[in-house]
């Protein structure tokens, strides 16, 4: 039973989704819609943990939103991005402080490569504020409920 009040903004095509299935101790196998598949552990061995992922997810939300804006000028020459932060455990439970994402891009020399390079700093802040979807959800925060499937 739902006692939630429908949201009429969520839709089938709103939704995304991916699937876990363990494969071992302590080792998950996730799997995307499209088939994709990437392992997830506990950290004791080379595999991505969770929190290694949602650093993943906030970096490359944040590079792919960078490179949408900046590459309708010109396309990028390098595209590197470092993600960090402290994972904590305090009052409120376990839980990531001082994120941060450091995006290094370059352009071409020349016009195309002068325009992109020009709005940067302007993009960085749109994807800080309103662009990227995994650092918007936790700057604005949603409750996440755990349940078991039916």
């Amino acid at each position: 039973m739902n006692d939630q009040i429908p949201d009429p903004r969520l839709g089938p095509d709103t939704l995304r989704s991916v699937e876990l299935t363990r494969i071992g101790p302590m080792t998950l196998e996730a799997r995307n819609a499209r088939g994709e598949v990437l392992r997830v552990g506990s950290g004791d061995s080379a595999d991505f943990t969770p929190v290694e992922l949602l650093l993943v997810a906030l970096g490359a939300c944040g590079a792919i939103d960078l490179e949408h804006v900046t590459g309708k000028r010109a396309d990028p020459e390098r595209l590197d991005v470092r993600v960090e932060g402290h994972k904590i455990r305090d009052e409120s439970g376990n839980h990531m402080v001082g994120l941060t994402v450091l995006l290094d891009i370059a352009f071409p020399e020349g016009d195309a490569g002068d325009r992109a390079r020009e709005v940067v700093p302007r993009t960085i802040q749109q994807v800080q504020d309103r662009l990227c979807t995994v650092g918007r959800t936790i700057q604005v925060g949603d409750a996440v409920v755990y349940r078991e499937r039916d």
